[in-house]
């Protein structure tokens, strides 16, 4: 593991990076970003790898769970978060057939923070930069594309890396994956991906906030139209859902057909669709669920979108990753930081890892996918047919009962089995 004599100069804790470390972490998402502090706080030497050069890019998560505060409050850093500039949504609603109605109350939660915090993702990332950049284990590569893996005898040994002083090697004992899903280093290691299927794709774009919008972030739904509103400073961040491989007609049918259907689908917001100026307003996300047959390999852990893609129904991808991540912490900090633990040893541990997530992302994953098939698909389609879409019964029950309303709360904002950030052994 000798030092390259050119090496990148993207780190922003290093003049001269290391080019090898007991972990490295291909992408700088909340997964990673995450894993990193907890591997540094942990006493780990740990490279996290950004392709980017900074955080500053339009994500579409922005919200930070009631369980992902509870990490934060389990590392003494609540304070230090909530002082950043964010909003909270304590409560969920929805229009559904011209009628506004409550979904789901976080109030009701026994967590350090009964709510959603709502935070520009890169504002959240730069937090755990931040933190993770007072350990001195800690190293950051901004510009560094992870392309592809080494390999000994069968077993990952390291990472191929792109940066803009040319293509470098990271030796690691582990590589974590968590470099989205559409991962490199997933396909790189050959790993099986079963795809579970979506019937939806989301176009997102951005409208102006005006005074006399609605207060809080919901969604719209209606015959033909599904549609989801975050709001953030000055704008809100709109979700229109459409039929899976739905763009093509869409824009055949042109951008102010597109506008008349996004007014229809939010009123509030018709005087200003003339905003959405061209096709390049409108960004599409093709919707994919799927997962790993198997997480990982000797030398190789995905975690996150790598290991498991999420539909966006609940807004809980991030929520997902983050916990991967405080698991995968809690069940190979003590291997990695010790010295005397050879890459071998680590092996048993990673299926440990995938043991332990596995349950919750298979239950996501039915959940949202009986959503879509079940909610999403129904609208869609009963625009087409010309036939009114009734409130379903849940959400009429919901109403009488404001108690069930901490059922959808649960599920989005804490879910199946939460992670707590382990204390350190004596």
């Amino acid at each position: 593991m000798n030092p390259s004599p050119t090496p990148p100069t993207s780190s922003p804790d290093a003049s001269v990076p290391p080019l090898s470390a007991r972990c490295c972490i291909a992408g700088g998402g909340p997964a990673g970003m995450m894993l990193g502090l907890l591997l540094a706080h942990a006493g780990v030497e740990v490279i996290v790898l950004e392709k980017h050069g900074d955080f500053l890019r339009d994500f579409r998560g922005d919200t930070v769970h009631p369980s992902t505060l509870d990490v934060m409050a389990g590392l003494g850093l609540l304070d230090a978060f909530l002082a950043r500039p964010h909003d909270e949504a304590r409560q969920l609603y929805a229009t559904v057939s011209g009628q506004r109605m409550r979904l789901a109350d976080f109030t009701r939660l026994s967590t350090a923070c009964p709510f959603i915090a709502l935070m520009p993702q890169w504002d959240f990332l730069d937090f755990l930069q931040d933190e993770a950049r007072h350990h001195p284990g800690f190293h950051l590569w901004m510009n560094a594309e992870a392309t592809g893996l080494s390999e000994r005898d069968g077993r990952v040994t390291g990472v191929q890396v792109r940066t803009p002083q040319g293509l470098q090697h990271i030796a690691a004992d582990l590589v974590v994956a968590a470099d989205g899903r559409h991962s490199a280093m997933r396909a790189a290691a050959g790993l099986k991906v079963r795809d579970i299927g979506a019937p939806i794709d989301v176009l997102w774009m951005r409208l102006p906030r005006a005074p006399g919008d609605p207060s809080d972030s919901g969604g719209f739904i209606d015959a033909g139209h599904f549609m989801a509103t975050i709001g953030r400073d000055t704008y809100w961040q709109c979700a229109y859902v459409i039929a899976k491989g739905g763009i093509a007609a869409i824009q055949a049918r042109g951008l102010e057909a597109f506008r008349a259907d996004v007014a229809a689908a939010a009123p509030f917001l018709a005087d200003r669709v003339d905003r959405i100026a061209s096709w390049d307003d409108v960004k599409l996300l093709s919707v994919t669920v799927d997962r790993l047959e198997q997480w990982w390999r000797p030398g190789l852990l995905c975690i996150g979108d790598a290991a498991h893609a999420m539909s966006p129904v609940g807004g809980v991808g991030i929520n997902l990753a983050v916990q991967d991540a405080v698991a995968t912490a809690n069940l190979l900090r003590d291997a990695l930081a010790d010295p005397g633990v050879g890459a071998d040893a680590i092996t048993p541990l990673l299926a440990r890892v995938q043991a332990r997530r596995l349950l919750p992302t298979r239950v996501t994953q039915w959940v949202q996918v009986a959503i879509q098939d079940r909610l999403l698909t129904p609208v869609l389609q009963s625009g087409a047919r010309a036939q009114p879409f009734g409130v379903p019964w849940p959400l009429r029950l919901m109403q009488r009962f404001p108690i069930l309303q901490g059922v959808p709360a649960y599920a989005v904002g804490v879910g199946v089995r939460p992670e707590r950030v382990a204390p350190p052994r004596r």
